[in-house]
């Protein structure tokens, strides 16, 4: 452990730890003149003996920045960096997030499709989330729904029939469904309602499966346990928002309030990307005197690689002196949030210690690694990486296509992405051709991507929106909207639900060919007839636009709609709102006040753009005639 809070820090003691005064607001490069006359945020000194996470608070600074110092390689030196074209603003996915493919659940979804759920408004996945992998616990609740024995079988589809019952059953009315079920004479066991609760969860049927918990509860079918409970609140937030699910927690009786359901309930602050909340519930969790586990720090390290790098230093010195051991998924998280702080020296280093601890690396890890190797230009070792996820024999290990196919088309080598593509093309299953649309889409290949997509159409009888998205988002990146309004229609005509993703590839889609009011329509329209909410980066590549025109109405717009439909406020926003404000050489009044309201503390580059718009900034003319 203490190797890799070494890694992440080399100069602890020059730093902070988690509750002692600790700098936010800027890197030491910082002009020492602009930090004494202007405010900065900074975390107020608290005691931390219990290690309570620290409240931020508005301070005047000092010259006291002047004499602290960053070692470059450490996490929180590159706080809001970017790399590797990954997006850390994509919101939501984090709940969502599927398992690295098991040969099961795919054959799931190869034969089922995915059907779409009419009343989960839960988002869609983010591509840079995707390969960190799951919520801790929605794995752990899905163990607990899984065979009694905890066996899982690679090559083997479960069944179940009260799946089969309550999909087959007129409308969407599971209570009918189970009512007919149990009517007709047919058992209802803990293993037949497990069985069924994963097929709806790994189909993002929330809706469904949290009216499954409802009916079994009032029906008592089940002696409820503490995992029920988790289960049903972990639904609750997934299908109806952080807020009824905290409701929920005060109705679940005493005895069965555990660490199981506060883990939950702080699983969802970080899925709802709600770090103050996320903060509440740890330190809730401590009042408690529940133990601190790799879940909960893991948690904690998930939500600030989005929000607050420089805290993710100060959960390492937790874990160490807690004697918490991280896990593979801890690695990855480090692995992830070092390669996007573009510290291939630091990511390197994270990757030998965790083999020195004896965790074997996913192929996951490793093609974080390499997609980080690739754009750091570094295609030599990202080769060697390829070569490491591929093994031996590709027909040996069919399931790592799914991430070399895009990879290799990051490295623009169009041999080894025919050669993977070859290697799975009898009979691929419907990751392995999304992946290659991808990777042609990259290539240039439009030709070759539709090929794929037409094989897919006629393989399996209906796509999911996600699948259709694939292609939308290659015709996105060629600016062919021609044909991506086709493909819309082509959605529509199919009955295929059109959400979130759709309507952010539209949204690029004209922004890409300067119809930036088009697409602000388009948003408008999708937000207001639908339950689901469109991804935080469909908002942003408007107010993007917006920014660069100067336009700071819709820029400001544009923020207001973001918080309407439930996106918590990011350093990103105000980074865009001010440069709107500077290149419409307007006064930006209050912006600072609007962030400590907030909680967004400014980094460097946000700093100078705040210096630039501050309308009451000194200049040689205003000296003079003042």
């Amino acid at each position: 452990m203490w190797a890799l809070r070494r890694v992440s820090l080399p100069r602890r003691k020059q730093g902070f730890s988690i509750g002692t005064s600790q700098a936010c607001c800027a890197n030491l490069e910082i002009p020492l003149a602009f930090i004494q006359e202007k405010p900065c945020f900074l975390e107020s000194p608290q005691s931390v003996s219990g290690e309570y996470l620290p409240s931020k608070r508005f301070y005047y600074t000092t010259d006291i920045l002047s004499k602290l110092s960053v070692d470059i390689r450490s996490l929180s030196s590159h706080a809001g960096t970017k790399s590797s074209g990954e997006d850390d603003d994509l919101e939501d996915g984090f709940s969502e997030l599927e398992t690295p493919p098991t040969a099961e659940a795919i054959q799931v979804s190869n034969t089922d499709n995915e059907s779409e759920d009419a009343l989960v408004s839960g988002p869609e996945v983010s591509d840079d989330e995707e390969d960190i992998g799951p919520s801790q616990n929605e794995l752990e609740l899905s163990e607990s729904e899984s065979d009694p024995h905890g066996k899982r079988s690679p090559r083997r589809r479960l069944d179940s029939a009260l799946f089969k019952a309550i999909m087959e059953f007129p409308g969407l009315s599971v209570h009918s469904a189970l009512d007919k079920w149990v009517g007709e004479g047919n058992d209802l066991s803990r293993a037949d309602i497990s069985l069924a609760m994963i097929h709806l969860r790994r189909r993002k049927m929330f809706g469904r499966a949290l009216q499954v918990s409802e009916w079994l509860e009032a029906h008592k079918q089940i002696e409820f346990t503490e995992k029920d409970y988790a289960s049903r609140l972990d639904l609750i937030g997934k299908v109806r928002g952080l807020w009824k699910a905290e409701k929920y927690v005060e109705m679940i009786p005493q005895s069965f309030r555990g660490e199981l359901i506060y883990r939950t309930l702080l699983a969802n602050c970080v899925a709802a990307n709600n770090l103050k909340k996320a903060e509440d519930i740890f330190n809730k969790m401590k009042d408690l005197e529940f133990p601190i586990s790799p879940f909960t720090c893991n948690q904690l390290l998930l939500i600030y690689k989005k929000h607050d790098k420089k805290k993710i230093a100060d959960v390492l010195l937790l874990m160490e002196k807690e004697n918490v051991k991280p896990t593979a998924f801890t690695y990855k998280l480090l692995i992830s949030a070092k390669g996007e702080a573009n510290d291939i020296a630091g990511m390197e280093q994270v990757y030998k210690t965790m083999k020195a601890e004896g965790i074997e690396p996913e192929y996951t890890v490793k093609a974080i690694m390499a997609r980080h190797y690739a754009f750091g230009g570094l295609k030599e070792k990202a080769e060697a990486m390829l070569k490491e996820i591929e093994g031996g024999d590709l027909k040996e290990n069919l399931w790592a296509c799914r991430a070399l196919l895009p990879l290799y088309a990051e490295l623009g080598q169009v041999d080894e992405v025919r050669r993977v593509w070859n290697a799975c093309a009898s009979n691929p299953r419907v990751e392995e051709c999304m992946a290659a649309i991808e990777a042609w889409g990259k290539l240039n290949n439009i030709e070759e991507a539709e090929a794929i997509f037409d094989r897919m159409v006629k393989t399996w009888n209906r796509l999911s929106s996600k699948q259709y998205a694939v292609l939308l988002k290659v015709y996105t990146n060629h600016n062919m909207i021609a044909k991506g309004k086709d493909l819309v229609k082509r959605m529509a005509d199919n009955n295929c639900e059109i959400g979130p993703l759709t309507w952010d590839a539209l949204v690029k889609l004209y922004v890409g060919t300067g119809e930036v009011e088009k697409a602000d329509s388009i948003l408008a329209k999708a937000a207001e007839k639908s339950q689901k909410k469109p991804l935080f980066t469909s908002y942003m590549a408007i107010m993007e636009q917006y920014s660069k025109r100067g336009d700071v109405h819709n820029s400001e717009k544009i923020l207001y709609r973001m918080r309407q439909v439930g996106y918590i406020a990011r350093l990103r926003q105000f980074q865009c709102l001010v440069q709107a404000y500077i290149n419409a050489n307007a006064p930006a009044y209050g912006l600072w006040e609007r962030m400590k309201s907030d909680n967004i503390f400014p980094n460097k580059a946000l700093i100078g753009q705040l210096t630039r718009a501050d309308p009451f900034k000194k200049t040689a003319a205003s000296d003079l005639l003042d």
